[in-house]
């Protein structure tokens, strides 16, 4: 299996519902880095997974609403507690829909799986991988 993975960031805040988060139950910050891994099979005609460059623009579009937002406040995580876990999911449901859509530079078709990795710290991370199905 190939991959090509990009990288951003995004800072935001929100706060969490339920004992087991503890004082994260308030409203605090985040930094977090995503990674991106677009996975084939085998490598297109031109020797390449996708386009690097369009799968960083692909993974800044679904970054740039949430950043510098209260994630509480956002009509689409009402009622959602927006941890890194479920945030890995959000950004590859995303990601797999512009691949779909073919605005990676191949196919989608061609692309078997993404893996979204979100690191929340140097020491904590959580990520999510699928087909793009």
């Amino acid at each position: 299996m190939f991959a090509v993975e990009v990288r951003d960031h995004v800072m935001i805040a929100h706060s969490f519902k339920g004992e087991l988060f503890g004082p994260a139950q308030a409203l605090h910050g985040a930094t977090f880095v995503v990674d991106a891994a677009f996975q084939a099979a085998s490598l297109d005609e031109n020797g390449v997974v996708i386009d690097i460059g369009r799968a960083h623009e692909a993974l800044k579009e679904v970054l740039e609403p949430l950043n510098y937002k209260n994630l509480d406040d956002l009509p689409q995580f009402a009622g959602i507690n927006t941890t890194t876990e479920f945030l890995t999911k959000y950004v590859h449901d995303h990601l797999a829909a512009a691949a779909r859509d073919d605005r990676l530079g191949r196919p989608g078709s061609e692309i078997d799986a993404i893996r979204v990795t979100i690191s929340e710290s140097h020491v904590a991370r959580a990520w999510y991988e699928a087909p793009v199905g």
